[in-house]
């Protein structure tokens, strides 16, 4: 039996929300529910507001993150001349038009030029720019910038495959429709490397 003064030691993550803005944003989120008819006193309702209000301050923390810092706060110099890949990156993110989310994977591939990252820092990467209001085409290319400036590589690629709520549950009604999107610099430009790379991040290599 555990001692009641036991206090276990440990990892703690702990989420902390501005309080200005998490009250204001509380206000206009039972402004919004109030509007479209619903009862905003209505028992399951009551406390709606206030987590909406945390759930996009955490959706959209990304505005707070610099890519750049994340990347170079694990650089290496290693003196590895083959293509680099992490593949199958799980993003999730917030269509700018309707504020509805957007979800997939990324690949990033990149070609040292004398400095490495760490490889959880790319998928760092990938959620530090996901977690804003985006559009997909935006979001490919500020990864594959950010990787570039960063790292200074003889060139970078990023594909994203992404379904977008937005025309799943509105609109168009699609409900099987991927968009993949793409972005290269570099030796990636050349026809040969970039197929290479494709047919990389498009293998089981299980």
């Amino acid at each position: 039996m555990l001692d009641e003064n036991f206090e276990p030691v440990g990892y703690k993550r702990i989420d902390q929300y501005p309080e200005k803005v998490t009250q204001q944003l509380t206000g206009n989120v039972k402004e919004m529910i109030d509007l479209l008819g619903e009862d905003v006193e209505r028992e399951g309702l009551l406390d709606t507001p206030k987590r909406v209000a945390k759930a996009w301050q955490f959706l959209t923390h990304g505005y707070h993150l610099d890519p750049t810092d994340i990347i170079k706060s694990a650089l290496f110099y290693e003196d590895h001349n083959e293509m680099v890949i992490v593949k199958d990156i799980e993003l999730f993110s917030v269509c700018e038009h309707h504020m509805i989310p957007f979800f997939g994977k990324a690949h990033i591939g990149y070609l040292p030029n004398g400095k490495i990252t760490g490889l959880s820092k790319l998928a760092r990467v990938v959620d530090a720019y996901a977690r804003r209001m985006q559009v997909q085409e935006r979001l490919t290319m500020q990864i594959m910038n950010c990787v570039q400036d960063a790292l200074d590589p003889h060139g970078v690629a990023v594909v994203i495959e992404a379904k977008h709520m937005c025309m799943m549950m509105r609109g168009i009604e699609k409900q099987n429709s991927v968009t993949t999107t793409s972005a290269f610099t570099g030796v990636f430009e050349q026809e040969s490397t970039r197929s290479e790379f494709i047919k990389l991040i498009t293998a089981n290599l299980s």
